[in-house]
């Protein structure tokens, strides 16, 4: 499938998809205590989102059960909504949702901290969500995908944590995963040169430790080899002549 190019009409109702995100992602966020299910957090989320006359996009994707992956501690992303997982003070928790409105997708990941947390727990979610902004001063028409690629695992390196390889971020449109693929870190090639009208998921995902990552038993979650803390900063962004334009903040 080649990259594609939104017209006028599908960028409104794609910054109308991202708006209606940033609002579910601050209720959401707001939502969050200690001593609550995992699964309590996956209907909020689908309450939420349905109550702006959206779908969730991950319900039912590709047989994922939940409307939000809830990914706690070392657990990087997709970790399943369950009764049996229950969110303590001092944990970090990593909420990736989208929505669809009107037949156009909006994805985009927060890492929340549970009460006090500790000081590398807060730097980490800290150098995540920067590195996302270090990425998208490159999304920019005449730029390459690299660029972007590079200054996040740039930044990220240079705090001292490392981007995990295995999982990317992605073009985004009428389907939630679309090409390209936007790697978090360095590439041989410079990649797809960027033109106004893409759309794009940038997504770092950080690990406190060394970058590898494995998937548990269950197919879906995906977690740190070692054990560290992780943490996910996603927004879905518009090329465009000048600056990008953030979709879902």
């Amino acid at each position: 499938m080649a990259v594609t190019i939104k017209s006028n009409r599908e960028i409104e109702r794609m910054s109308e998809a991202g708006k209606i995100l940033a609002k579910v992602h601050k209720e959401l966020e707001k939502f969050l205590k200690p001593g609550m299910t995992t699964l309590e957090i996956d209907k909020k989320g689908e309450e939420l989102i349905r109550s702006f006359n959206c779908i969730p996009s991950f319900l039912n994707y590709n047989g994922y059960p939940g409307s939000v992956c809830i990914s706690v501690n070392d657990e990087v992303v997709h970790g399943l909504p369950s009764q049996d997982k229950i969110i303590r003070e001092g944990d970090i928790v990593s909420l990736d949702t989208g929505v669809i409105y009107q037949g156009y997708q909006s994805d985009a990941a927060r890492t929340i901290p549970i009460g006090k947390v500790s000081p590398e727990a807060k730097r980490l979610i800290k150098v995540t969500k920067e590195s996302f902004f270090a990425g998208i001063k490159y999304a920019k028409e005449g730029n390459h995908l690299n660029d972007i690629s590079t200054a996040i695992q740039e930044y990220v390196e240079a705090a001292g944590f490392s981007v995990v390889r295995d999982l990317v971020g992605h073009g985004i449109g009428t389907q939630m995963h679309e090409e390209p693929e936007i790697p978090n870190f360095r590439q041989k090639r410079r990649g797809l040169k960027l033109q106004a009208g893409m759309t794009l998921a940038i997504e770092p995902m950080v690990n406190a430790g060394r970058y590898d990552v494995e998937w548990l038993d269950d197919d879906w979650t995906v977690v740190t080899e070692d054990g560290s803390l992780s943490a996910h900063y996603e927004n879905t962004i518009l090329i465009t002549k000048d600056e990008p334009r953030i979709l879902s903040l």
